[in-house]
C-alpha cells in the first residue's frame, strides 16, 4: 500500500514483538452480538472480520471466558472446545489475508444479570456494590441492575484458572495472541478501582492488593502464550459501567508500571473522552503512560485519522485502535491511505441487531 504524506506514521509498518504489522491501525474490540444464543462464532462473523483485515491488527469483540463471565446477549464465548472450534473459521479467514488477530478475554462481573447465570445466581464482583444505571439488556429483556455478590477469597483462583483455560482455547482456535479486558467497568476493572473494591482480604485495600487479581491472571496466561502475545486493556478516564475513582491516576500508573515488567505485546489505553469522563481530575494522557511503560502503547477512543497520525508522530503511541469508524467502513485503512471520505456512521440500532444488516453490508469506497 502506498503511504501518502497525510499519514506516513499511522500507515507505516510496525514490529509488534515477533509479529510484523502492515500498518499501525488496529481494529478495536467491539461487541456486535452476532454469535447467537449459543455464543458460537459463525460464517457471518468470519466475513465481518475478513472485510476489515486491511488493519495492521484485529482485536476481536470481548469474548466470555466462562458461563459466569457472560453479561451480553448473543456475545461470543471461549470456554468449551466447541467454542474454540467455531472460532477457527474466523482465524483461518483472517490469516488468509495476512493479518494477525488477538482475542479479547472478558468477564463482565457485576455488569451482568442473574438471567445470564447458571441457576439464576447473582452476578459476582469484587464487592457487593450495584451499578448505578437505568437497566441492562438481558435474555429476558430490559432489567434493572442487581446488587452483585462479592466473590469469596477461595473462589478467585478458579476465575484465574478460567482465564488460563480460555487462553488455551484461544490458542487452540488459532489466535495470534490475547488481550485481557481490564477496562470499561468489567470484573478486573472492578477489582482495580476503589469505587468498586471495598474488600478487606488480599485482593482489596492497598494498590498492591487491588492489582493482585490482574497480576495473577496475566501470570496464568503467560503459561499459555509468551509475553509478546499477551496484551492488557485499561480505561483510566472512563465512566462506562459506573466507574471512576478519586485515586485513578495513582492506580493506573501503578498498574502500568507493574505490567511493564512482563514485556507484553502492548498496553491498550482507552484514553479518549468521547464516551464520557469521570471528571475527578485532569484526564490521563498517553504521554503519562509512556513515562512508565516501555513497551508498545495503543491509544483508543474518538481518534480521527489526523489525531491518530499526530499521536504516533509525536511518539506518544505506537498503534491506534479505531472502533466505530470500522463498523461502517470495512476499508477504513484504504480510505485513510487514499484520502477517501468515510461512510456515514452506522445507526446504533444496527450495532447489536443480531442481523447481517448493519454488520457486513457496508460498501467499500
Amino acid at each position: 500500500m502506498n503511504t501518502p504524506t497525510a499519514s506516513p506514521s499511522l500507515l507505516s509498518p510496525f514490529e509488534l514483538g515477533d509479529i510484523s504489522l502492515k500498518n499501525r491501525v488496529a481494529m478495536a474490540p467491539m461487541t456486535r452480538a452476532r454469535a447467537g444464543a449459543e455464543g458460537l462464532a459463525n460464517p457471518l462473523m468470519a466475513q465481518y472480520y475478513t472485510q476489515r483485515a486491511s488493519a495492521g491488527l484485529l482485536i476481536t469483540e470481548a469474548t466470555s471466558i466462562s458461563h459466569q463471565a457472560k453479561g451480553w446477549v448473543h456475545a461470543p464465548n471461549i470456554y468449551t472446545e466447541e467454542h474454540a472450534e467455531a472460532w477457527k473459521q474466523v482465524t483461518e479467514a483472517v490469516r488468509n489475508q495476512g493479518t494477525p488477530i488477538f482475542m479479547q478475554l472478558w468477564h463482565c462481573g457485576r455488569a451482568s444479570h442473574s438471567s445470564f447465570q447458571e441457576n439464576g445466581q447473582l452476578p459476582v464482583s469484587a464487592s457487593a456494590i450495584k451499578i448505578n444505571g437505568d437497566y441492562i439488556h438481558t435474555p429476558i429483556g430490559k432489567q434493572p441492575y442487581e446488587t452483585p455478590r462479592a466473590l469469596e477469597t477461595p473462589e478467585i483462583p478458579r476465575i484465574v484458572e478460567d482465564y488460563r483455560q480460555a487462553a488455551l482455547k484461544a490458542k487452540m482456535a488459532g489466535f495470534d495472541g490475547v488481550e485481557i479486558h481490564a477496562a470499561n467497568g468489567y470484573l478486573i476493572n472492578q477489582f482495580l478501582e476503589t469505587k468498586t473494591n471495598h474488600r478487606t482480604d488480599k485482593y482489596g485495600g492497598s494498590l498492591e492488593n487491588r492489582y493482585r487479581f490482574l497480576q495473577e491472571i496475566v501470570e496464568a496466561i503467560l503459561t499459555v502464550f509468551p509475553a509478546n502475545r499477551v496484551a492488557v486493556r485499561l480505561s483510566p478516564n472512563g465512566i462506562y459501567n459506573d466507574m471512576g475513582s478519586p485515586d485513578y491516576r495513582e492506580t493506573f500508573l501503578y498498574v502500568a508500571q507493574q505490567l511493564n515488567t512482563y514485556g507484553l505485546a502492548y498496553l491498550h489505553l482507552v484514553n479518549g473522552l468521547e464516551f464520557g469522563f469521570h471528571g475527578l481530575g485532569e484526564p490521563m494522557t498517553l504521554a503519562e503512560f509512556r513515562a512508565v511503560f516501555d513497551g508498545p502503547l495503543m491509544g483508543n477512543c474518538g481518534y480521527t485519522q489526523e489525531t491518530a497520525e499526530a499521536a504516533i508522530k509525536e511518539g506518544n503511541a505506537d498503534l491506534i485502535a479505531f472502533g466505530r469508524p470500522f463498523i461502517s467502513n470495512p476499508d477504513l485503512v484504504e480510505r485513510f491511505a487514499n484520502g477517501w471520505s468515510l461512510n456515514p456512521p452506522a445507526d446504533m440500532k444496527d450495532w447489536y441487531s443480531f442481523e447481517p444488516e448493519g454488520y457486513i453490508d457496508f460498501p467499500t469506497y
